[in-house]
């Protein structure tokens, strides 16, 4: 009999209903928060969001990353996963009278039940130990925390208790197979009579559906929120490339502001993303602008949100209790009563968030350094778990300050004023753009129309001295595969990369559309890149105004061209055989295009050894250039490219491989801040391989 020794077992019924009255009011007054954002779709289809859920969820892939915490949560979450589904097993038979806990069902819940609770009970104290004693710098300690492992914590023993006490009283054949139960059984015999054995049992009995009551009813007001709210964002992940940013219509004459400037102006997903943060900070962890000691805490901007969301709904909630008859039928939730605010449903006369005394989202919710400061390197967004996105909101307030406040960092007006002027940062005149590639002789599209590859060298390649020796190398790589190639020459412009991630959208949008209007005039189909930027840039973001093109970088094509036999390397010259090497993961080469065996493969073609450095890869460590970075001098802080710097020279080797322009200036400036150019040599992997040429 299930509820053997309670009384009044039906009891557990109302409690239930009551805790999820609870529970679901809860989850409502969230729902009623995110309502105040904007429409947005992010349904990616059933299976996919399923699929998502499966690996990220219940697989846990992102969360075994790290090995302690990774494996601490993946045995609570079990535990409890079990737990439930035994739990549920037993309610069904006590409940409505289907006869299955029984025979191997029976068997496989009682030893499940007890090995996973065991696991779940261990998982818990490494979380004590963790957050209490080893105290990671990363982890905030609250109150919320110490009542979740608290409640955790006892509804397990408790569990472990009554079973231990039922079989203390009542023999039981299959007690070897509960064995917490088991172990504890004889213990409690020796310590109680019966009659106490009995009281004890109907008390702790008691107290565990209490307990597990109460951590359910207070679900959607603690962290433990993210028990659903994570795998729904899993679910609802971004797919497809990352960091694209929605275009502007500057045409259309309906649209007062740009950028993001209030909270209601993010997208119900942006404000959705702030409550399925768990703040676990493994973004704070690997953000480069946070580690060298920037102002910015991806973790603190979220949580900062947060609470501005919830500020934000109270104002609004009791705007419309003072003044009922403003908003929409007289009644209106305050889903309806923002967007009455936003002007959607006609409704003019309700105040904006400024009327209403609340603090200003850009400036004193979240800092003007917190904005600058990001490199865009999309680390943060890789290392969390539950995909909250961090960087398209920082775009998007960078878009309201520049195009609506003119507010940026100084450096920032030279490199727009440079671009706008001459179509690159350096200001250079943009007549001189095709003069280093022609004096090697490279056609210009106008002169080899049926090149099989436009070669765009980007305003590195063409401008900047050192990486001019790259745009050489691959020139002399193509050759040397009698690969058809040509370039634009002068009617190629800055692909807009640094404009777009700066805010400057306008820029972006002038400078690309001339330069798709060229590339569609010559019929372009295939682009090689040297810069993952304006790979990037041409591949994913030029589409949405027309331009579709077959994009490579230089790193994909020139494997392709050894794999395939069309590029041959003379291995006995250069030089470079057996010497070591690290290689440097550009940003938007891997985080953004998932480009890693590429590269590598390419060096260890030519014979080098290949040593990693401690952030290889998705954990790769920014460079300090890219978000238009590049332009903008670092105030405070150590110099992340120094840093970097600094991690590329602990291996011991001789070479530094790049992939990337800016990578390749950085880490430069970084070996030499340490006095180490001379024994360390910076180069592009296109440079490695020309070594190689006879």
């Amino acid at each position: 009999m299930l509820y053997w020794n309670i009384d009044g077992h039906w009891l557990i019924y109302p409690l239930a209903v009551i805790t999820f009255i609870i529970f679901f009011y809860g989850y409502y007054r969230r729902y009623r928060l995110w309502k105040m954002g904007q429409p947005e779709k992010r349904w990616p289809g059933l299976w996919q969001g399923i699929k998502d859920v499966l690996i990220y969820g219940f697989g846990h892939k992102r969360i075994l990353k790290e090995g302690y915490p990774g494996l601490m949560h993946a045995m609570i979450f079990w535990g409890f996963a079990l737990l439930f589904f035994a739990t549920l097993i037993v309610a069904i038979q006590a409940d409505f009278g289907l006869q299955i806990f029984r025979g191997p069902l029976y068997l496989f819940i009682k030893v499940t039940a007890n090995l996973f609770g065991l696991l779940a009970l261990l998982g818990i104290l490494m979380a004590l130990w963790r957050r209490y004693v080893i105290r990671p710098q990363r982890l905030d300690n609250t109150k919320d925390d110490a009542i979740i492992l608290a409640l955790i914590l006892l509804i397990l023993i408790t569990g472990f208790i009554v079973q231990g006490l039922r079989m203390a009283i009542e023999p039981d054949p299959w007690a070897t197979y509960a064995f917490m139960g088991y172990i504890m059984a004889p213990w409690l015999a020796s310590l109680f009579s019966e009659a106490t054995l009995l009281s004890l049992h109907k008390i702790i009995w008691w107290i565990h559906p209490i307990l597990a009551f109460t951590l359910i009813a207070y679900f959607p007001y603690s962290k433990l929120s993210h028990i659903l709210l994570a795998p729904a964002n899993q679910a609802l992940r971004h797919h497809g490339p990352p960091g694209v940013p929605e275009p502007i219509d500057f045409e259309d004459e309906s649209i007062e502001t740009y950028g993001k400037s209030k909270l209601r102006e993010f997208s119900w997903k942006t404000l959705f993303n702030t409550d399925a943060c768990v703040k676990c900070g493994r973004c704070q962890d690997h953000c480069p602008a946070y580690l060298s000691g920037k102002h910015l805490n991806p973790k603190q901007v979220i949580q900062d949100l947060r609470v501005h969301m919830e500020e934000v709904g109270k104002a609004y909630e009791n705007y419309r209790k003072k003044h009922p008859t403003t908003a929409v039928g007289g009644g209106a939730g305050l889903q309806e009563t923002v967007a009455a605010a936003q002007g959607s449903t006609g409704q003019e006369n309700l105040p904006g968030e400024e009327e209403l005394g609340l603090p200003e989202l850009i400036g004193q919710v979240i800092s003007e350094n917190d904005i600058w400061d990001c490199t865009t390197c999309r680390s943060c967004e890789e290392q969390c778990p539950i995909f909250v996105e961090h960087v398209d909101k920082t775009v998007a307030m960078r878009r309201n300050l520049v195009l609506m406040e003119s507010c940026f960092p100084p450096e920032a007006q030279l490199a727009f004023r440079n671009m706008e002027n001459n179509g690159n940062p350096w200001g250079i005149g943009w007549s001189t753009r095709a003069d280093y590639l022609q004096s090697l002789d490279v056609p210009t599209l106008a002169e080899n129309p049926e090149a099989e590859i436009l070669y765009y060298p980007g305003c590195s390649g063409a401008f900047d001295g050192r990486n001019q020796k790259v745009s050489a190398a691959i020139v002399k790589l193509l050759r040397e595969a009698q690969v058809n190639f040509a370039i634009l020459g002068n009617e190629e412009k800055c692909c807009g990369d640094s404009a777009r991630r700066l805010g400057n959208e306008y820029l972006f949008h002038s400078l690309a559309t001339e330069n798709i209007k060229v590339l569609n005039g010559y019929g372009v189909k295939k682009i090689l890149t040297q810069c993952p930027h304006c790979f990037n840039c041409l591949k994913h973001e030029y589409p949405q105004f027309g331009g579709d093109f077959e994009v490579l970088h230089h790193t994909e094509y020139l494997n392709d061209l050894l794999s395939s036999g069309r590029l041959q390397l003379n291995h006995g010259i250069g030089g470079a055989d057996g010497r070591r090497i690290t290689y440097h993961d550009s940003c938007y080469l891997g985080r953004y295009n998932t480009i890693y065996q590429a590269p590598r493969q390419l060096l260890q073609e030519v014979g080098l050894n290949l040593l990693e450095m401690a952030h290889t890869k998705e954990k790769s460590f920014c460079c300090g250039a890219g978000g238009g970075r590049m332009w903008l001098e670092e105030h405070q802080g150590e110099r992340i490219n120094v840093m970097r710097a600094d991690e590329a020279i602990a291996p011991g080797v001789d070479r530094v491989g790049t992939a990337c322009p800016f990578c390749l200036t950085m880490i430069s400036d970084g070996v030499a801040a340490r006095e180490a150019g001379e024994q360390v040599k910076v180069l592009d992997i296109a440079e490695i391989l020309a070594e190689k040429i006879s």
